[in-house]
């Protein structure tokens, strides 16, 4: 499931390009480890865990941890990679631990679910009396421009794809998110919602390289053989504000977050 928690119908993981191409995802996703702190003997779950190096990196501190990603190719792929660790195939809206857990851990997994009250309620389930939920994703405005010129492009071929945009993301508030882990049980304790202008990598192919990962179910609506264009008008339009150096910056906004479930 993960960018991460990929439970989007119609999206299609390719976990050789999202390793390859895009290790940033979980490169910036070491500092929701720290906010998380592992100790050994815990049990955590990796809500999203994608090709599994956080799930490693969280396991490096002794704690117990097992990852779970709704598609095949990345579990395939944390599996060869890590042989040590358990992974498994699993819905962010319905999971469910054998035994409670003392840390559920997501990194740019939960804006890819779908129902989210099912998603928070799953979480506080799997939750042990004290245990804490620590999570990073995409906030309110996240890659907007980026979302804007993907449309733009696609309508101009006469295809309608504002309400497939709404359908892939889930961009909360503060406000909105903290509301509703609540509403479920948890107490929030830490969250904040923030600018994150990220480097993509490939230099001049990077927007492009990104598109083909983390748009791909957008593209797929126009025909083959127009995607190619459509790419060069999304680069074309957004390189004065998100090309400099050489490099292009996606216009992420994060959400990062604690919470405990007190009982």
């Amino acid at each position: 499931m993960g960018e991460d928690g990929r439970t989007r119908a119609n999206h299609q993981w390719d976990a050789s390009l999202y390793d390859g191409r895009h290790s940033f995802v979980w490169k910036y996703g070491a500092e929701v480890v720290e906010l998380l702190s592992p100790r050994a003997g815990e049990r955590v779950l990796d809500l999203g865990c994608g090709t599994g190096h956080l799930t490693n990196m969280i396991a490096s501190s002794g704690a117990e941890v097992i990852g779970i990603d709704s598609s095949p190719s990345m579990i395939e792929q944390a599996r060869g990679l890590y042989p040590d660790l358990r992974f498994e195939i699993g819905d962010g809206e319905d999971f469910h631990s054998d035994e409670p857990l003392d840390a559920l851990f997501s990194n740019a997994a939960i804006h890819w679910m779908k129902n989210q009250p099912r998603v928070a309620a799953c979480i506080y389930r799997a939750l042990a009396p004290g245990g804490r939920f620590v999570a990073e994703f995409g906030g309110k405005g996240n890659i907007r421009k980026i979302h804007g010129a993907i449309y733009q492009a696609i309508a101009s071929r006469g295809i309608e794809a504002e309400q497939t945009i709404e359908e892939w993301k889930y961009y909360p508030t503060i406000g909105e998110y903290a509301s509703l882990l609540e509403q479920q049980g948890l107490r929030v304790t830490y969250a904040a919602h923030f600018d994150r202008p990220t480097p993509l990598e490939g230099g001049g192919g990077g927007l492009r390289n990104w598109m083909q990962v983390f748009a791909n179910n957008l593209l797929n609506l126009l025909p083959e053989d127009a995607r190619e264009e459509c790419i060069g008008e999304v680069e074309e339009r957004l390189r004065p504000e998100l090309f400099r150096d050489g490099t292009w910056y996606a216009d992420y906004r994060r959400i990062r977050v604690r919470a405990l479930k007190d009982s």
